[in-house]
């Protein structure tokens, strides 16, 4: 399981022991993406691994660290990834469910929809960016495509390299492994996270959540990667 994380001192301990009770865990590692607080201390206190960024570099940087520590600690062993949020706290015991089918063979991904979904401040425009684009861009039509809990083979998540920048990682990701032919799956999950705010800290979140998934939903168009491609032939030479 890899958790990113960035200022959660308050409730990665209790996501930390929720996850390594779960069937089949038996490795945990925080990322600790420039915490100004004690997020790697707790962390490691409940169990985990920790991976430390000197400065934020945001979910998908933090993602890519994560699961390139496991391959270190593994060696020749290739297990499944479990990406879970750091502010799940108890809740993260839930995740079980989205293990299975990907253990079971069934999905290559599988996102979780949250059965009780905490009441955000906002009019959710993020969430519909990312819905339509999705659907434009494969067709696949995703119910919270901003949800980060996500379990997937690690061929999958080698097959979506370069992970999308920021916070556009799970639009990206959906598009990139359904494009590809893998099997993606929805499942109900009962687990819950902070709600965001009101204030302008809320509000940057949005804008920055706003600016990179429409960032990786503009490089996903065929249009566009065509020409970067062009552009990455012609610097290579």
């Amino acid at each position: 399981m890899i958790i990113p994380a960035k200022d959660e001192g308050e409730r990665i301990g209790a996501t930390v022991a929720a996850a390594l009770a779960l069937p089949g865990v038996d490795l945990v590692v925080v990322v600790d993406d420039g915490s100004i607080d004690q997020t790697g201390r707790v962390a490691r206190a409940a169990g985990a691994r920790v991976v430390r960024h000197s400065r934020n570099r945001g979910k998908a940087a933090a993602m890519e660290s994560g699961a390139e520590a496991v391959r270190l600690l593994d060696g020749e062993r290739s297990r499944h990834l479990l990406f879970l949020d750091a502010d799940l706290g108890e809740t993260a015991g839930a995740a079980a469910a989205l293990i299975e089918p990907v253990r079971a063979g069934r999905a290559d991904m599988t996102i979780a929809i949250f059965a009780n979904r905490v009441k955000l401040a906002g009019h959710g425009f993020v969430v519909k960016l990312s819905q339509d684009g999705i659907k434009r861009a494969c067709g696949w039509e995703a119910t919270q495509p901003l949800n980060g809990q996500r379990c997937l083979t690690r061929a999958a998540f080698e097959a979506a390299q370069p992970l999308a920048h920021g916070f556009g990682v799970e639009t990206g990701l959906t598009i990139d492994l359904v494009r590809q032919g893998f099997r993606v799956a929805e499942v109900e999950v009962d687990m819950a996270h902070r709600a965001t705010g009101t204030d302008w800290r809320a509000q940057l979140h949005r804008a920055k959540q706003f600016r990179d998934v429409a960032r990786a939903l503009a490089l996903r168009e065929p249009a566009v990667a065509e020409g970067l491609a062009r552009v990455r032939e012609r610097l290579s030479r």
